[in-house]
């Protein structure tokens, strides 16, 4: 993964958004069950940040590289969805990388 490339740059965004995303798995409980409410809130900021930074930057990265709608639309709706920015990444963004070089 290449982080001077653009391309790089949303694969890494893709799986830090992806982990993010997951780490609710374990705030939630903390949060609802234990009352314990603050690692909820750090995660939750902590992933706002890079859910905006990763919209931000599959739409710069579609721009760019004139990505047609279905790839850009698939790359957005990952986001929504656990596990999907990581599927994005192993079947579309890694091979996309692996092409330019």
């Amino acid at each position: 993964m290449n982080l001077g490339t653009l391309l790089g740059q949303l694969r890494g965004l893709a799986i830090l958004e992806g982990i993010s995303y997951l780490l609710f798995a374990l705030t939630m409980p903390l949060k609802y069950i234990y009352e314990i409410g603050m690692p909820n809130k750090i995660v939750g900021m902590i992933h706002g940040i890079l859910f905006i930074a990763y919209i931000f930057w599959v739409l710069l990265t579609a721009r760019q590289k004139k990505w047609g709608s279905q790839l850009t639309v698939i790359c957005l709706v990952a986001s929504l969805l656990p596990f999907a920015t990581f599927w994005v990444d192993s079947k579309w963004l890694k091979p996309l990388e692996q092409e330019e070089h």
